[in-house]
């Protein structure tokens, strides 16, 4: 603010300030203390702007934590018999919804509420790991025994195969759409070899090695027969236990033929036929049909924030380490 302003808005005539030195030097006393309450007052505004956006930006950051986390509602909160629901979308592997850590405390949790009458188990999934897929399916005939009264249902929606349907096995029944894809009930072991590519451009694989056998399925060396013949026992060993958890699941209802365990998949209403399903239906339909509870609780085991970085970061350092291990076998069995 200038002298002139000051005049013009306080009206203070300027032959009265020059005639009169002491109250010109009142008048820019005055002046300065208005000039630094002004400062003043501008600072304080500023900084309970500055207060106020910080508190906005906490306020979208919790909010946006709190979505993130999935919160959802929670069986606790439903009173009276409801149908419990987890699902399996994706491959069956560690660190994925589809992985034993994640699904199996869902399986518990859903079976010893007192309020669920029953769970029913969606499955979209290929396939994965037949490690996981044999740890969850184990838990689930444990905790049939344990509650005989809680019946377990898979509902399957695009596909489930190989892994996906390792664990739907366990089930008391198998409801699908006519169209899903089911079975591939088999195991395979996958990789590459380049030794006919490294001789044509001259490069030398230089791999040494502690026991003669730590250099089993190096894609960069010849395959052995022995190599091969010992990943087939290995392959034929599992998919028997494959083949024994089909059976003992589906009992009489299996109508075996020479495919069924060839690691062909059929369409949901040819898996009726053959016996790998019990019948159509959807999530809501066996809760209202077959369990007579209509209210479904989602019991699916979904990651937080907080939870999805660590796995990042953890994921960066396991990747690390397991190259290492696995630098020395380009293939392991799985369901796919």
């Amino acid at each position: 603010m200038t002298d002139k302003n000051f005049e013009e808005q306080n009206q203070i005539p300027p032959a009265a300030i020059g005639a009169d030195p002491s109250r010109k030097a009142g008048w820019e006393r005055e002046v300065l203390e208005k000039l630094a309450f002004a400062s003043l007052n501008e600072q304080r505004a500023r900084r309970r702007w500055n207060i106020f956006f910080r508190f906005i930006t906490l306020g979208i950051i919790g909010f946006g934590i709190w979505i993130a986390f999935g919160f959802s509602q929670q069986a606790d909160e439903i009173v009276g018999p409801h149908t419990a629901l987890i699902e399996i979308d994706g491959t069956i592997e560690a660190g994925t919804s589809g992985s034993a850590d994640s699904v199996i405390p869902a399986l518990n949790r859903a079976y010893s509420d007192d309020n669920s009458v029953g769970i029913i188990l969606r499955i979209n999934s290929p396939g994965g790991s037949p490690v996981q897929a044999g740890m969850i399916n184990d838990e689930i005939v444990r905790l049939r025994e344990e509650y005989p009264r809680k019946p377990l249902y898979v509902v399957v929606d695009e596909i489930c195969a190989s892994g996906g349907y390792y664990i739907a096995a366990a089930a008391d029944k198998i409801y699908v759409n006519k169209a899903s894809i089911v079975g591939s009930i088999g195991v395979l072991m996958e990789g590459f070899g380049f030794t006919g590519l490294m001789d044509k451009v001259g490069v030398e694989r230089r791999l040494m090695t502690a026991g003669e056998n730590k250099g089993f399925m190096d894609p960069f060396s010849p395959q052995s027969a022995k190599h091969k013949n010992y990943a087939q026992e290995m392959l034929n060993e599992v998919h028997q236990q494959f083949i024994d958890v089909v059976r003992q699941g589906r009992g009489k209802r299996l109508k075996e033929t020479p495919d069924t365990f060839s690691g062909l998949f059929w369409s949901g209403s040819k898996a009726v036929e053959i016996g790998l399903a019990d019948g159509f239906g959807t999530v809501d339909t066996v809760a209202r049909e077959e369990l007579k509870a209509e209210d479904i609780v989602d019991y699916t085991q979904h990651e937080g924030l907080s939870e999805r970085l660590l796995k990042k970061f953890g994921g960066a350092v396991g990747s690390a380490a397991m190259g290492a291990v696995w630098s020395s076998s380009a293939a392991r069995p799985g369901f796919k």
